[in-house]
């Protein structure tokens, strides 16, 4: 009795940890591909994309085109850094 139900409960760990980490891959595929694209015109670009990722996966969108248009997505305009000035690219 004891096997089978720490045998479920494996299973149950299981398919709850894989249900969680799908969203997030998706998520991450989203915004490097978004990121990608707003940066793809950027003097640095490994930086940009790092900061536009971060605001990506905070604010759940990114805005169109390589530069502007941040009317979009206010989450991803409005967030600064220490220093008061824009975070995202």
């Amino acid at each position: 009795m004891k096997r089978l139900l720490l045998a479920f409960m494996l299973v149950f760990a299981l398919l709850l940890t894989s249900s969680f980490l799908e969203p997030a891959t998706a998520k991450s595929v989203y915004c490097g591909q978004k990121c990608k694209a707003r940066c793809s015109k950027a003097g640095v670009k490994d930086r940009c994309v790092k900061y536009c990722e971060l605001c990506c996966e905070k604010c759940k969108c990114v805005p169109s085109g390589t530069y502007g248009n941040k009317h979009e997505c206010p989450c991803y305009r409005d967030l600064k850094n220490s220093k008061g000035k824009p975070k995202c690219p």
